[in-house]
């Protein structure tokens, strides 16, 4: 529990109305609350499962328990709301939707933004990664993918929707009138909860040992460890849809009341004989005991099932081991399909290392039950099994079938270097962190790592929980994105914030040049106005430059910054003498600015245009637009080819001259996700109420604080002059708009101008005039093959005559008489092949008096003396400096001598050594 607090809190009117005795477990030591008296909590581990036995009066599907809960909260006022991404595109803190409450959080929470409805009730499909491990083993109490019923007050100061008391007899109301759970069977216990920086007291809500809902009274904001109380008081509740479906249908695991026919359908796909009912039911009431991080608890549970039906230990560990495979499977492939329906693309960082762990761990239980099934075919199940509760689902199926195609593969390609990687640590096991690495930078599963020492003789440890470990360190952003970060030295940021907002004309008239303000503050070379058309840098838009004159002098503005609503003009020399209040006329550098807002909204063309031929998966991963030209990293799985990049240059061209109007509005931040989606938010999230929306209709809308033309023609023209692929799932695109097209055409023509030169001809002739060269060098490479043949048969008669046997060996120094390195290295390697027993030291002159060596031995030479002794033995004789190293059988190196003093250094010392071997 977190903050220390008054138990009188949980002492409510409803509880002494109805008769509720609050009482402690004499388990777990919690306070509870019930009509019935009992020595346990009625939650799982201080008892067993006996939900079971408990009467309900409907068996609910898992969708009749989802539009159960939804219209009992409607019938009492509610509003119900669209569920929302299970990436959480509205947050720059987290990556995954983990609860109905991270849906407002923090714009809502923080009092920012009002709720889209008060009180509210929303469905809202999650993802946690924390339990991975234990899916399966808990049959279900244990879930990456759950949809979270949440109904949500926000009680003002002004305002109060409703509290504690409503909140109880709404849940009493719901599970004992509307399901028909008997009253008595109901515990309220007492707990504390902590999540997304706000805090506060807690119900858990458990019948017959499964806790079915969470009721918590957000009162509180966490900062640095203390407890801030919030104007804000706000019911968080999150009833478990899944556990409702599985309470009301008494079937023996979750996944069988939630997943249905799926449960058979991926028994028969992955070759896994099903469990008999019979265990499946024995075994049930012990799995509350389960803790999967504990291994004895783990073995009292197969121990205790076994006793339970008179069989061996050994039988009930098979053939649930077989089933706790198949229901992980179950679980994680109807995550990957909800992660992939919502444009994760898998990579090495954020969402998408989440969607890969996902997909690795799939991809391993696949393996651990024999079976030889694509994971893309068990996902489609998915994908057609749940397209009616998740839409996205059908219309992104065919990026999932090829993205899981890629993932596959590459999984495949990671197990075949394990057994290149066990070489590391066959004398020294890796520590956690070592394994950890491993799994985050090559993807080496550590059980297979461990399968692979195994055999060779080493154990290593693997904790049972790894994965957990590995997911709970990728589940936040490292450090939080924010969507406004200023360049100033943090003194400036503080004395800026002293301001009042800055009137922003470069919003009101993106097209103003010039302009009059006063002056707020001075500070060195950091001026404030109270108003100004110099844009501060932000969403990818470098800030303005240009001058502003005051008190009869002009200053060069350098950069144009925002700290908060505060906008700062850096310039390139300090103000001294100019008091507040004084006026000032600011002229911005109209080219460059122009050429920006050409490339922002150019940018913006181009969104549209990647998430049409790519498809909606695609999500701005970062931007950058220049007066030169402008760049757009998204999220894609591979390089796009040649014909799909001209395809979106032509898409963009297509916007362009259709001259789009380019609107720029303001709207309630509520409306615009409404009308919008989330996609609103590629470039960052503002922490604001009212939003700025630039919309260019039926192509792109996205809340953005930059300047944009007035209309599509206005770009004039588009041009894509770079592709390339800057990290694991992320794709870079660089291009030019209006002016810098034909400047970059300008440069085109130049290098051509250049290449035509240099080949002997004009520009018209300069194909011509290339393909006859490269004609003419390939002939020339075939004469020069023909050549190097020919020169190193002649050498090798010259080495072969020149070498003398030493014991067992065949000892040559060859000194070439030509730089070509490529036919020196053919020979050396032609000579050790052809003649086993040699030993060849190679010398070749190198610039101030070095001399480059490489000592070669052929393969039966190897196994009487080591290069490496030859290269040391070398550097005695010389008395100087020998630097180098290799192999056994190979090494270079270069001496600080003349080639003739270490070739006569080299045959005396080489010879000696060879003697003594």
């Amino acid at each position: 529990m977190g903050k220390p607090i008054d138990p009188s809190v949980y002492r409510l009117r409803i509880f002494s109305e109805r008769g509720y005795m609050r009482q402690r477990c004499r388990y777990c030591g919690a306070y509870f609350w019930s009509i019935a008296k009992r020595e346990h909590c009625n939650d799982a581990p201080c008892t067993l499962y006996r939900f079971a036995e408990i009467p309900s009066r409907r068996r609910l599907s898992f969708r009749e328990a989802l539009n159960t809960f939804l219209r009992f909260f409607e019938k009492h006022g509610h509003e119900i709301l669209e569920p929302r991404p299970v990436v959480a595109r509205w947050r720059e803190d987290l990556y995954l939707t983990i609860a109905s409450i991270v849906v407002f959080q923090p714009h809502v929470t923080s009092g920012v933004v009002p709720p889209p409805a008060n009180p509210l009730v929303i469905a809202q499909p999650c993802i946690r990664l924390e339990d991975i491990d234990h899916v399966g083993l808990t049959f279900g109490r244990h879930l990456t993918n759950f949809t979270m019923g949440g109904h949500h007050a926000f009680n003002y100061p002004d305002k109060k929707v409703y509290w504690a008391n409503e909140t109880i007899e709404l849940a009493r109301e719901f599970f004992v009138e509307e399901l028909g759970i008997p009253e008595e069977e109901l515990s309220f216990k007492e707990s504390w909860w902590e999540g997304g920086g706000n805090a506060g007291p807690s119900f858990e809500v458990a019948v017959g040992g499964l806790e079915l809902a969470t009721l918590v009274f957000m009162m509180y904001r966490v900062r640095d460890g203390s407890y801030e109380e919030m104007p804000i008081k706000i019911v968080d509740t999150g009833y478990g849809i899944e556990r409702i479906a599985w309470f009301t249908q008494k079937t023996p695991t979750a996944f069988h009341a939630v997943y249905g026919e799926l449960v058979d359908e991926f028994h028969r796909k992955l070759g896994a004989p099903k469990p008999p009912d019979e265990l499946l039911r024995r075994a049930l009431p012990y799995v509350a005991r389960v803790d999967p991080s504990d291994p004895e608890s783990v073995t009292r549970f197969y121990t205790d099932v076994a006793r339970d039906m008179g069989v061996s230990k050994s039988v009930v560990e098979e053939e649930l081991g077989i089933a706790f495979n198949v229901y992980a499977v179950l679980d994680h492939t109807k995550t990957i399909a909800l992660m992939l329906s919502d444009g994760v693309v898998p990579s090495n960082s954020g969402e998408g290392y989440l969607a890969r762990l996902v997909i690795r761990r799939a991809l391993r239980r696949i393996h651990l039950l024999g079976a030889d099934v694509p994971l893309k075919e068990l996902v489609l199940l998915q994908v057609r099994y749940w397209s009616r509760d998740h839409p996205r689902m059908a219309k992104a199926r065919d990026y999932v079938e090829e993205i899981l195609g890629l993932e596959e593969e590459r999984y495949r390609s990671t197990l075949r270097r394990i057994s290149s990687i066990a070489n590391r640590f066959l004398k020294k096991p890796p520590a956690l962190e070592q394994l950890i690495e491993l799994y985050d930078s090559h993807g080496i599963p550590p059980e297979l790592l461990r399968e692979e020492l195994r055999r060779r003789g080493v154990e290593i440890t693997v904790p049972p929980n790894f994965y957990e470990l590995v997911a709970s360190r990728h589940m936040e952003p490292s450090r939080m994105r924010s969507f406004e970060r200023s360049k100033l030295p943090r003194e400036v940021e503080e004395w800026a914030r002293s301001f009042p907002e800055t009137e922003r004309l470069f919003h009101k008239d993106p097209y103003l040049r010039s302009f009059t303000a006063r002056v707020l503050g001075v500070r060195g070379r950091y001026l404030v106005l109270d108003r100004t058309a110099f844009y501060p840098e932000g969403g990818g838009q470098l800030g303005d430059t240009g001058f502003i004159e005051v008190s009869g002098r002009r200053f060069r503005v350098a950069d144009t910054q925002k700290v908060g609503s505060v906008v700062v003009h850096v310039l390139t020399e300090e103000v001294r003498d100019v008091k507040r209040g004084a006026v000032a006329k600011g002229y911005i550098d109209w080219e460059r600015r122009y050429r920006l807002m050409r490339h922002h909204t150019a940018t913006h063309i181009l969104l549209g245009a990647l998430r049409r031929v790519l498809g909606e998966h695609v999500w701005q991963a970062g931007a950058e637009k220049t007066a030169e030209k402008a760049r757009l990293d998204v999220t894609h799985y591979e390089l796009p080819d040649p014909s799909t990049v001209r395809k979106i240059e032509q898409l963009v061209n297509t916007v362009v001259t259709e001259a789009l109007p380019v609107r720029t509005m303001y709207m309630h931040r509520n409306d615009a996700e409404a009308k919008y989606g989330f996609t609103l938010f590629q470039g960052g999230v503002p922490m604001e109420p009212v939003i700025r929306v630039v919309e260019i209709p039926e192509w792109d809308a996205e809340a953005c604080f930059g300047t944009h033309v007035k209309n599509t023609s206005e770009v004039g023209s588009f041009k894509i002059i770079n592709v390339e692929k800057i990290a694991d799932g992320v794709v870079r695109f660089e291009y030019v708009a209006g002016p810098a097209v034909s400047e970059y055409a300008q440069r085109l023509e130049d290098e051509l101008d250049a290449v035509a030169k240099a080949v002997g001809g004009s520009r018209a002739e300069v194909m011509h005039r290339v393909r006859s060269v490269v004609e003419e060098l390939k002939s020339a490479k075939e004469l020069l093959r023909q050549y190097r043949s020919y020169w190193v048969e002649r050498e090798l008669e010259t080495i072969l005559r020149s070498s003398r046997r030493v014991g067992s060996i065949q000892f040559a120094i060859y000194t070439p008489r030509n730089a070509d390195n490529e036919a020196i290295k053919r020979l050396i390697q032609e000579a050790i092949s052809r003649t086993p027993q040699l030993a060849l030291v190679a010398l070749m002159p190198m610039h101030r008096e070095r001399t480059l060596i490489e000592i070669s031995l052929g393969r039966e030479a190897a196994k009487t003396v080591d290069a490496r002794q030859l290269l040391r033995a070398l550097a005695e004789a010389s008395g100087k400096k020998v630097r180098g190293g290799g192999k056994r059988d190979h090494v270079t190196g270069y001496a600080e001598l003349p080639l003739d003093k270490i070739a006569s250094a080299a045959e005396e010392a080489i010879e000696k050594l060879l003697k003594q071997n």
